[in-house]
């Protein structure tokens, strides 16, 4: 285990070399967060406008929900494959563009529009398992599933942009490449999650304490200070993302064809058990 965690966190530190080696590949997240921002606001309004949930939460609401699901996941799928189709072409030592980007995505449109679908109704069959107050075992049953959700799908924007087949056949062969991989992208995601959950715990704590100390000060400095922690979580936030997505596309690319990257020759990817190469 410690092997293969300190594996992992050498992998991390090579996809990290990558994205600071473009660092355009940030505006990916970015525009991901700004999208879902706006498809928050278009749905918001109108819910309190119309009074969507008045009457509690009917077919109407449930119409409502599932297309609010399906917007956000179209919108942060779309992004995450657009990133991780720029990553690619800066594995293979090109140099992408956000239009690049944003191209492979829309070229492959459909299958995430589809992919979109399914996991608007997982997301929402997993929030009413884990909001079940009444059932504690369900509760934990749906945490875990949102788990084991995660992990299957850790590698489906690379899959949605490489390969020309469905969202149906696309979570398959997630799932079959987990198989082989299963180590790498656990201990990869949770490492890169557990990393960048201390930053900004640590940021969150620290910008609450020098807010609180600045208000005894001056009330304009405490609220500056309270934009700068803000603002620096976001940029965390952005970090992880595109972080998590140039790592899918490395370990994508190694398992699917058994290609090392250059930026990750020398590594242990190559020897990292359970990550055989596809021969089919």
């Amino acid at each position: 285990m410690k092997e293969r965690l300190l594996r992992s966190w050498e992998l991390v530190k090579a996809s990290a070399a990558v994205l600071r080696s473009d660092r355009e590949l940030m505006l990916f997240p970015l525009v991901s967060m700004a999208a879902t921002l706006l498809v928050m606001l278009t749905f918001a309004v109108p819910m309190f406008g119309w009074r969507v949930f008045e009457n509690g939460f009917g077919a109407a609401g449930l119409v409502w929900m599932f297309l609010f699901y399906f917007c956000q996941y179209a919108v942060i799928v779309f992004c995450n494959c657009a990133l991780v189709a720029a990553a690619m072409i800066r594995l293979e030592g090109g140099d992408p563009t956000l239009k690049d980007g944003f191209q492979a995505a829309l070229q492959r449109i459909g299958a995430i529009l589809g992919y979109a679908a399914i996991a608007a109704t997982v997301g929402m069959l997993l929030r009413a398992m884990r909001d079940n107050e009444r059932n504690p075992l369900v509760q934990l049953l749906g945490g875990g599933l949102g788990v084991a959700w995660t992990m299957a799908t850790f590698l489906m924007a690379p899959v949605l942009v490489s390969e020309q087949i469905g969202p149906f056949e696309a979570l398959r062969k997630s799932g079959r490449l987990l198989q082989r991989t299963w180590g790498e992208a656990a201990a990869g995601a949770v490492g890169i999650g557990l990393a960048f959950g201390a930053l900004m715990l640590g940021l969150g704590v620290a910008g609450v304490a020098l807010v609180w100390l600045a208000a005894k000060v001056s009330v304009a400095l405490a609220v500056a200070i309270a934009v700068l922690a803000a603002l620096a979580l976001v940029l965390l936030g952005l970090l992880k993302s595109a972080l998590n997505g140039v790592y899918a596309a490395a370990l994508f690319r190694y398992i699917s064809h058994g290609e090392t990257p250059p930026a990750f020759q020398g590594l242990p990817m190559a020897q990292a058990p359970g990550t055989e190469p596809a021969t089919t």
